[in-house]
């Protein structure tokens, strides 16, 4: 727990729609109103961390979430920091490293065609995988196919 309860609950990242990537925590209800909260990431060593540009805040104004654009999956993991901040006072760092392809929610499989034959009561279904920034053999990709109606 940070100072007088400042600290960062629940941190969590979904990557989505391939490119795009939502960032989110909770204050704990403890922490005082003029707390502020500022994430900041990066995928390696080399380079500087990003900070957000499109907060989400909450009833107070309080910084609880960032709405990242154009999120590229080149690195297999990403360094996250929360700074919460008081009265211009760094007072908590919270640090998490994330496997951005375990965040990823891919999205549904694209181009599905069903062709039915009456005289064989068979059905063809094919699709083609789903969008993604980071996987590129098909073989990856497992499906279910769910039939509700005969």
């Amino acid at each position: 727990a940070g100072m007088n309860g400042t600290a960062t609950e629940n941190f969590v990242c979904v990557i989505f729609n391939v490119s795009f990537m939502n960032c989110s925590w909770h204050v704990d209800r403890t922490a005082s109103g003029d707390t502020q909260y500022f994430l900041y990431w990066k995928t390696s060593g080399e380079e500087d961390f990003t900070g957000c540009q499109n907060y989400i805040k909450d009833n107070y104004g309080r910084h609880t979430g960032c709405r990242f654009q154009n999120v590229i999956i080149e690195k297999r993991s990403a360094s996250f920091l929360v700074n919460e901040s008081r009265n211009g006072q760094n007072i908590q760092l919270y640090k998490k490293m994330i496997h951005l392809y375990e965040i990823e929610k891919l999205t549904p499989p694209l181009n599905v065609t069903v062709d039915c034959r009456e005289d064989s009561h068979a059905c063809e279904i094919q699709w083609q995988p789903p969008r993604t920034s980071h996987v590129k053999r098909r073989a990856c990709f497992k499906y279910e196919v769910v039939i509700e109606n005969k």
